[in-house]
């Protein structure tokens, strides 16, 4: 739990629409973590100016940590004050933010010492990332440990 820190000018434009109404800002996020089918009971996003503060209590710690991804990894949010309570605790991931030039693969290899890991990086952050290809400079990215 704490802040994290993502990139401002990165990641989807969920916000242009409602700028300025934090409380549909919040709205627009938490709706954005459901879509995506995450198990986070009572979620509640609130934005004040780049910070989203994201509580609720997630079954297990990956969906704590792809809700903090997707309002992370929205336009115009640059860090998450994680207030998300877990029912089962495990090992934490780690998050890393692509750099150009990266892929999946040279990121497995750089963190997992193994290029062909990259398959559990994609799971690790799916249902956001739909495609193993398509990450872009400024996502933020969870690491599970192996």
């Amino acid at each position: 739990m704490g802040l994290i820190d993502f990139v401002k000018s990165a990641g989807e434009s969920l916000l242009e629409r409602v700028q300025g109404d934090q409380t549909a800002q919040g709205k627009a996020i938490t709706n954005a973590v459901s879509d995506q089918g995450l198990s986070v009971d009572g979620l509640r996003v609130e934005v004040d100016g780049d910070v989203a503060k994201v509580s609720g209590k997630a079954q297990n710690q990956a969906d704590r940590e792809k809700a903090i991804l997707v309002a992370g990894n929205t336009q115009g949010i640059a860090r998450v004050d994680d207030a998300i309570d877990v029912e089962a605790p495990e090992p934490p991931s780690t998050y890393y933010e692509v750099k150009k030039g990266d892929s999946l693969s040279k990121i497995a290899k750089a963190h997992y010492g193994d290029a062909m890991k990259y398959p559990q990086i994609f799971e690790a952050n799916r249902p956001m990332l739909k495609d193993p290809d398509k990450i872009y400079p400024g996502q933020v990215l969870r690491l599970p440990p192996l």
